[in-house]
């Protein structure tokens, strides 16, 4: 009732104005996609009207008069294949630049109009690789504006099922398997309250008002990109508005966040060669969570920048740089609720900050075709994580891991095109740091590691379109090193050669079909090599990088201009996967809680395996609609010491099915949805006797033997969104309400355990674990959120 009046007081106060603003305009730049140089006279149009304009001499285009509403746009050019983008949303409040980067192609034939394929391939990664647009990541049903939530609509891709979590999982592997790129800047991680070790969390900590799109690899990963096993994930921020200043404000059911852009040092000219665009988040969960009696509290704070300069035609640089400051504590409820109890006694208290700062060069050579790009940055990560056996007071210390890591990293890459090759190849350094103080009391382990070491990598890419662009094929290799570990020096080891191909089956290039098989190498998390033993030993200097072969072979059917199916099967092996020597367990399956992983002892013996089928349907927007539609069998398992015992992983549902959606009515209405199924997950059980036995509670002791031996149920989830906008003179207002879990699915989850109570709370004497009987969670979440552009 209370949002039903709220949206009728919207619509009161904006009634005398709804149809005050109907037109907008679209502005971009379009450039050639090998050199960067500016094109004169490429036709930008809105397809189906009269409406158009033509590239300056800078390669600037500014169509007027627009409708404030969803169209596409085509870019044509003689010579070059016609591009089209769909998706663009038209507001009064102002529209991100739409930058076109067109292809020559291959062959010129009288009357036949050459398209570019909609949907991103790269020569060097021909298949595996999806990619969203701004639109698509900012109006995802169910994502509250989280990326890592709106990565998981694509192919492969899933999270750990149950709980406060966020993690990417990409074809079976393990959360710390991916790498990701901020305008080609490496960022450790892309949420808050990060598991060190891993790479997941509960929320995202990117701000979607940034990106210009996100583009995700499964495999088929090029030579320059290192420490990664199953997914590359590259996030591409647009350039802050160089001629105005704009400013979006957005408040939702878990946070509000304000992003600013413009020019800087413009005076009296139309355009600046300098922009920026910067923004800041505050979550207020901590407020509902405490009004609800939920017995933790998550309070978070994120930034992000970036500067962009142009000092010619030929070089341009980046500044930019992303953070974090969260805090997870624990609340008391007013009442006594045994779930809730359990879960105050047994979360951890987080206090962590998170900092990524990269400067970018690139600049565009003159008298032959490429370029170079050179990076330096930094990332810091200081995270106290403290297990107490009395939450509530913080007394008695069980386990406490405060730690920095810190990386200053340089690359270079150099790229060169000429005819129908492209050369590129490159270099990079990193200085590590890691310091850290852990006490573990459960484990008997307690230390101090202050480490400084270095890490190194070449590499090399080259690629050829042979007959016409129909037969594409790239080469590349990679070596790593680092002079920490045993065998950390030895190049030869970590050589990692790849190989991909393309095949234009026919030459209206509508069918393909497409291979890739690769080594790729991981170095061990730095709370892995920086553990030591009570004797101050460095018990993992001897520790293997991670090793992971992938053979990937697909298929690729256009539909339409805005439409396609592909069908994929991938194998993966891996070898030198660390396995536990506390818990005899592969590190594989760990890393999807909240946790510090792989701050133990360890033996690089674990070997590993996944495999199967993706399916994809993907239609851009048009004719209204839109959609995705992705299905994935696969299995996934890994061994300990026995290398005979496979072992599903934690992360083997087996089946992935994943539907994402919309319709657009008029008058800016739009209603989108996304429907979740995973298959049963297979999970380790609590040794309850064990856990009584040694007395560890509130650390619960699981039994890694049994592993497998019990399963979630499968997971089934329904989101629907509701968008709605209006716009006014020079500003627009949206107002979006969406439903997770609007069926009130059950949420699948291992059961709880915690200290046997009475009804009022007392405790039992003598003191035991005992499992505490499962609470339905299967209620629709409902909210309600609001964006304005000015």
């Amino acid at each position: 009732m209370q949002i039903k009046n709220l949206y009728s007081l919207i619509l009161l106060l904006f009634a005398d104005y709804v149809n005050a603003q109907t037109q907008g305009t679209i502005s971009g730049i379009v450039t050639d996609v090998k050199t960067g140089e500016a094109l004169i006279g490429v036709t930008v149009r809105i397809p189906d009207t009269q409406l158009g304009a033509v590239t300056n001499l800078e390669g600037f285009y500014t169509i007027s008069d627009v409708p404030t509403q969803t169209v596409s746009l085509q870019a044509s050019y003689v010579g070059y294949e016609t591009q089209n983008k769909f998706n663009i949303v038209v507001r009064s409040g102002g529209v991100p630049d739409v930058n076109f980067e067109l292809k020559e192609a291959a062959t010129q034939l009288d009357d036949i109009v050459v398209t570019a394929n909609p949907f991103e391939k790269l020569e060097e990664t021909p298949l595996s690789i999806q990619r969203l647009s701004a639109e698509e990541i900012a109006t995802y049903p169910g994502g509250n504006n989280d990326i890592a939530k709106v990565v998981q609509s694509l192919p492969g891709v899933s999270t750990s099922v149950g709980g406060f979590r966020n993690d990417v999982i990409i074809r079976g592997g393990a959360p710390n398997e991916n790498v990701y790129y901020l305008d080609g800047i490496e960022i450790p991680n892309i949420n808050h309250f990060a598991t060190q070790g891993s790479a997941g969390g509960p929320v995202g900590l990117l701000n979607v008002s940034f990106f210009e799109g996100v583009t995700l690899s499964s495999s088929a990963f090029n030579a320059q990109y290192d420490n990664v096993l199953s997914g590359v994930l590259q996030f591409d921020q647009r350039d802050g508005n160089n001629r105005n200043f704009r400013t979006n404000f957005r408040v939702s059911s878990s946070e509000a966040a304000l992003t600013t852009e413009g020019p800087l040092f413009k005076g009296d000219k139309e355009t600046s060669n300098t922009s920026f665009i910067a923004s800041v988040r505050r979550s207020y969960l901590q407020l509902l969570f405490q009004v609800l009696e939920l017995p933790f509290l998550p309070d978070y704070w994120d930034y992000q920048y970036k500067v962009s300069h142009k000092l010619d035609d030929y070089n341009d640089i980046i500044l930019t740089g992303v953070g974090s400051i969260d805090n997870f504590s624990v609340n008391v409820p007013d009442e006594f609720d045994p779930e809730q109890q359990a879960s105050l006694e047994q979360v951890p208290v987080i206090q962590q900050r998170t900092n990524t700062i990269g400067a970018s060069w690139k600049k565009r050579f003159k008298n032959t075709p490429g370029f170079m790009i050179t990076t330096i940055s930094t990332n810091h990560l200081q995270n106290d994580f403290i297990r107490y056996e009395d939450n509530v007071n913080e007394e008695g210390v069980l386990f406490r891991n405060d730690s920095e890591e810190r990386e200053t990293k340089l690359r270079y890459n150099y790229t060169r095109f000429s005819s129908d090759w492209t050369l590129s190849g490159g270099l990079s350094f990193q200085r590590v740091s890691y310091v850290n103080s852990t006490t573990d009391r459960v484990n008997d382990f307690e230390f101090v590691t202050d480490l400084s070491f270095n890490r190194y990598g070449l590499f090399g890419q080259v690629s050829r379109n042979f007959f016409n662009e129909r037969l594409g094929l790239s080469l590349g290799i990679r070596a790593d090193g680092n002079n920490f570990t045993k065998d950390g020096n030895d190049v030869l080891s970590t050589l990692s050669p790849r190989l991909s191909a393309s095949y234009q089956l026919n030459k209206t290039q509508r069918w393909s079909i497409n291979a890739s098989i690769g080594r790729y190498y991981k170095i061990p998390p730095y709370t892995i090599l920086g553990f030591q033993d009570n004797a101050g030993n460095f018990v993992n200097q001897d520790a293997n990088y991670i090793q992971s072969d992938h053979l990937v072979l697909g298929i690729e059917y256009l539909l339409t201009d805005a439409s396609r199916l592909s069908l994929e099967g991938f194998y993966k092996t891996y070898e030198n996967y660390p396995v536990s020597l506390t818990d005899s367990v592969s590190l594989a399956n760990l890393g999807a809680g909240f946790e510090v992983l792989g701050n133990e002892p360890i033996a690089s013996v674990g070997l590993g395996r996944t495999y199967g089928l993706e399916f994809l349907y993907q239609k851009k927007l048009t004719n209204k609609t839109y959609a995705i539609l992705a299905y994935t069998l696969f299995l996934s398992e890994y061994t300990a010491f026995n290398p005979d015992s496979y072992l599903p992983s934690t992360w083997d549902s087996r089946q992935l099915l994943t539907f994402t959606g919309g319709f657009q009515f008029g008058n800016n209405w739009e209603l989108s949805g996304r429907v979740r199924f995973l298959g049963k997950t297979p999970f380790a059980p609590v040794n309850v006797e064990a856990t009584n036995q040694q007395d560890t509670y509130p650390v619960l002791i699981i039994d890694y033997s049994d592993f497998g031996s019990q399963q979630l149920d499968p997971f089934n989830q329904t989101d629907i969104r509701v968008d709605k906008k209006w716009n006014f003179p020079k500003w627009t207002f949206n107002v979006f309400f969406e439903v997770q879990n609007v069926f009130a699915q059950q949420i699948p989850q291992a059961p709880t355990f915690g200290l046997a109570r009475t009804a009022t709370g007392t405790l039992i004497q003598p003191q035991r674990v005992v499992e505490i009987e499962e609470i339905a969670n299967s209620s629709p979440l409902p909210s309600l959120g609001i964006v304005v552009d000015f």
